[in-house]
Order: structure tokens, then C-alpha cells, then sequence
């Protein structure tokens, strides 16, 4: 069951809870409330609620409140930038200076950064307040957030039911309203399919447009940091801050960013869309399918020209990317060895078994799993077989991204090919659960920027469409997401159970 906040009774005056960060930002410039009143409000959900969807991992109740108080010291004394105490809260894939950073794993439980990463660190300068830290898929491997060291995340939509991943914990929280807006990270659509699952608005940016360092590595020719929020507006507003070049992360793109939301009012009228046929084959819940094809019809209607287009090489996104990623994470995990920081086995007998005990005693299994399979795949004999064919596939797969954006505008089609799953349906079969990142994958092969916006809803729950740009086009994806949503008010729809009394 869900509500409208349009059919709500206190709509008029919105709680805080259900502001958007664009509210937020115009309440706090208004002198309607204070950054302390706002913070403590998010506060008191994170305490009530989150225990019901594990959301979080770390809460930083003492930190965000002193945030919270020099934010309001800066906007009295004439000097506030652009989330100037604004609550949000950070993926637990992100260093945090004094914060404890998991990547929701034992391996670091225990693990407290010395060092802000670049894109925490442009929060602070923007003024933000850090609420705390959001639960994920263990290093970010899983599509549900069932591998977490922490426990599932649960989706508010139906606590049965997954939240996708591994951004789980932010799209959960800010579906629940217990943050406005939240960071997170996608390798392979870990923004984009949970943020479908749970109804938000998720962007994943262009390879290179925000800064991984700092941002613990999965895949690094992979992974990208991005906004997770209810609407495209907040998107853009968390994206202005994002966005920088980094002298420090050799694959930061050195280009000029621009004002995200200064072209979120244009009109459609001449959108090329591209809908590539590839994604509206077998495997494609035909509810999902349904609310696709209506959401496209209203892009229509607003102006846009839906053009029929072909992706060949769709269909080897998922094995090219599943011997691409678990390579580079095998290279990128050996650094837990248990000698410098996070985990270590107790009394080892040499240096052999302290790193055969201690990675057996602090990765999961589906961290250990994408380790074997990286270690195969680059092992003397079937390189060539295996990862330098993946990366010839990978060539391919962003050709067709390339021809395509000859003829098109943007590409849409479907984020997921259902909506969230119950807890354990997949578990057995890595296959099925790898598949449910079949129509994100292929963006990040490509380095391209993708989206996805709430749509419509099959049995209760969210689905998602998803915007592919072209390369730094991100605006335009913004551009459209945002006429979307002022035609349509399913960013505005939300789980029930959320508004409880004490809680508000």
C-alpha cells in the first residue's frame, strides 16, 4: 500500500521528513527552522524507524548535531554555501575522518580513516551535516544487500523484500525519509537498481566526474560515486557538489563542471529518446514493462520522439563485466592481508597463515566467490581466454553505445527487470541474482552516465525507469527526469509505516 504526499493531509506544511533537499534548503534560507531542528528531527526517525530496516550502519548523533550548529553559525553570519546544514548521509564505502568505514564488512569493521575522501570532504565544504553511514553489500559486491557482515538492509516497501544493491542502506533510507538525500556508489548499476527498487531518484555519473579517491576500491575502471535522492532536482543539487576534478584519483576527468540544475526547466520538445529492442525481451516483468512504456508515452506528450534502436551486444554486458570486476576486485582486495589495518586472525603461525585465516575469517562468501573467479580469470594460461576477450566484448558494448548516440538524444528503458525480490530467492543461484543487473551493466562498461526515476507500481511495489546519457551529459538526463516528474507524481509516492506518531 502506498500514499501520496500530494493527497496528504498536512501537505500544506510538510513535516520535515518529507521535504525534498530543495525544500530543506529554501526552509533553512526562510528562517522557517534551523539546521539543529532538522538534524535532530532526522535524528529522532534514524532512532525510532532504522532498527525495523537496518539502514544504517554507523549514526553520527553527536558529530551531526555540532555540524548542525556551525551550519546555522555560518548562515547567521552571512555565510552559506550551497547545503548549508543540510542533512545527508554518506555510503560506508566512503572514508570518514575519525568515522569508522566497514564497506560493510567484517574485514574492516574495525577500521577508523585517518582521511576524509575527496567527495566527503566537498560535502563538508559545501556545509552539509553527516547523519552517519549507510549499511551496503560487503565491498559493494551483491545486488540486494543480502551480503552485508551487518545484516540485510530491508526495503520500506515491504520489509520482506530486498532494497537491491549494495547502495541498499542509502536507497532504503532515504525511501523511508530518515535522510533527504545520501552518497553512494555503482559498479554495475548499485546506484541505478536500488534506487528502482525503492522508488527513488539515483544517478550514476560519468566515469571520471567525481572523485573515487578515498572511495574504497571494488573495480576501479568501474566504479563511480553518485547522488541518491526522491527527486531529480535533489540529484542535480547533490551532483553541483559531487562533481570536481581530483589531482589526487588518477581517473578524475579534468573538466569544468557545470550548474546541474540550471537546465532542469527546459522544455522536451525535439528529445530524440532511443529504446533499444534489446531491452523489452524475455526476462522482462511485463508489469515492469507496462509502467516503461506508459512513463515513455508521457515523455511523448511533453514533446519527445521515441526512436526504435538496437544495442547488439547487450546480452554479453553480464559475462564481459562478471570476469571484469571480479578480476580487478581480486587485484584490488589482496591489499587486506591483515597486516596494516582491518582484520587479523588471532595468534598466526607465520605470515602464510595469518593471510589464509584472516581473509577467510573476514570476507563473505560472495566477496570470496568474485576473488576465485578475478584470480582465475588473470592466472597464467587463461588471460587471454577469459579477461582480455571481456575486454574486448567491453569494446564492442560501448560502440554501440557510441552509434547509437549518433541517431539519439538519450537512451530509456526499464532500471530492473522486476520489482524487489523476497529475501533469499536468489541466494542459491549467483546467476539469477547477477542477471538482475542485465539493463545497468552495460553503462558502466561504457563509462556512460545513467539514471533512474521512480515510474509506476507493480503489486505494491516501485519500479524504475532508467536514462542513459552521453558522455557528460548528465544535465540533459537531469533535464528530462525533471519534466518527468512534473507530470507525474510517483517520486512523491511513499511507503506506509513511515509516518508514525513520535517519529514525525
Amino acid at each position: 500500500m502506498t500514499h501520496s504526499i500530494k493527497d496528504n493531509p498536512i501537505t500544506d506544511k510538510k513535516a520535515m521528513h518529507q521535504k525534498t533537499i530543495a525544500d530543506i534548503i529554501a526552509g533553512l534560507n526562510a528562517g522557517e527552522f534551523t539546521s539543529v531542528e532538522i538534524t535532530q528531527h532526522y535524528l529522532n526517525r534514524i532512532k525510532q524507524l532504522d532498527g525495523t530496516y537496518n539502514s544504517f550502519i554507523t549514526v553520527n548523533e553527536e558529530s551531526a548535531l555540532a555540524q548542525a550548529e556551525a551550519a546555522d553559525k555560518r548562515r547567521a553570519e552571512g555565510d552559506a554555501p550551497a547545503l548549508c546544514g543540510v542533512p545527508i548521509a554518506h555510503k560506508d564505502i566512503f572514508c570518514t575522518n575519525g568515522v569508522r568505514t566497514s564497506c560493510g564488512s567484517k574485514m574492516l569493521d574495525n577500521f577508523v580513516p585517518p582521511y576524509d575522501a575527496t567527495v566527503v570532504e566537498n560535502f563538508a565544504n559545501a556545509g552539509a551535516v553527516v547523519l552517519g553511514k549507510t549499511n551496503m553489500d560487503e565491498f559493494a559486491m551483491g545486488s540486494s544487500n543480502e551480503t552485508s557482515f551487518y545484516g540485510p538492509v530491508k526495503n520500506p516497501w515491504d520489509t520482506n523484500t530486498v532494497p537491491g544493491g549494495s547502495s541498499g542502506g542509502s536507497a532504503a533510507a532515504v525511501a523511508a525519509h530518515l535522510t533527504p538525500g545520501a552518497t553512494a556508489t555503482d559498479t554495475g548499476g548499485s546506484i541505478r537498481q536500488p534506487a528502482a527498487l525503492c522508488g527513488i531518484t539515483g544517478l550514476k555519473p560519468t566515469y571520471g566526474r567525481v572523485s573515487r579517491w578515498g572511495m574504497i576500491a571494488f573495480a576501479s575502471s568501474l566504479d563511480q560515486g553518485g547522488p541518491m535522492a526522491r527527486t531529480a532536482e535533489d540529484c542535480a543539487l547533490l551532483l553541483n557538489v559531487m562533481a570536481s576534478f581530483d589531482p589526487k584519483d588518477s581517473t578524475s576527468i579534468d573538466r569544468e563542471v557545470p550548474d546541474y540544475t540550471a537546465n532542469l526547466n527546459q522544455p522536451l520538445d525535439g528529445l530524440k529518446v532511443g529504446i533499444p529492442k534489446e531491452y523489452f525481451e524475455e526476462g522482462l516483468n511485463p508489469g515492469t514493462e507496462q509502467a516503461v512504456h506508459d512513463a515513455l508515452a508521457e515523455l511523448e506528450k511533453q514533446g519527445a520522439t521515441l526512436v526504435s534502436i538496437s544495442l547488439p551486444h547487450t546480452k554479453l554486458a553480464v559475462p564481459a563485466y562478471y570476469v571484469i570486476a571480479p578480476a580487478e576486485a581480486s587485484a584490488n582486495l589482496s591489499r587486506f592481508d591483515g597486516v596494516r589495518y582491518g582484520h587479523r586472525c588471532e595468534d598466526p603461525k607465520d605470515l602464510r597463515d595469518m593471510y589464509m585465516r584472516t581473509r577467510a575469517e573476514g570476507f563473505g562468501d560472495e566477496v570470496k566467490r568474485r576473488i576465485l573467479v578475478g584470480a582465475y580469470c588473470l592466472s597464467a594460461g587463461y588471460y587471454d581466454a577469459y579477461y582480455r576477450k571481456a575486454q574486448q566484448v567491453r569494446r564492442l558494448i560501448k560502440q554501440d553505445f557510441v552509434d547509437a548516440f549518433e541517431q539519439v538524444d538519450v537512451i530509456m528503458g526499464p532500471t530492473s527487470p522486476s520489482p524487489a525480490f523476497e529475501f533469499g530467492a536468489k541466494g542459491d543461484d549467483p546467476v539469477a541474482m547477477y542477471l538482475e543487473d542485465i539493463y545497468t551493466i552495460a553503462t558502466n562498461l561504457a563509462g556512460l552516465p545513467g539514471m533512474s526515476v521512480p515510474c509506476g507500481l507493480v503489486d505494491d511495489k516501485p519500479v524504475g525507469l532508467q536514462i542513459i546519457g552521453n558522455y557528460f551529459d548528465e544535465s540533459r538526463m537531469l533535464n528530462v527526469a525533471h519534466q518527468f516528474q512534473q507530470v507525474t507524481d510517483w517520486h512523491q509516492q511513499a511507503p506506509t509505516g513511515i509516518d508514525v506518531e513520535g517519529a514525525e
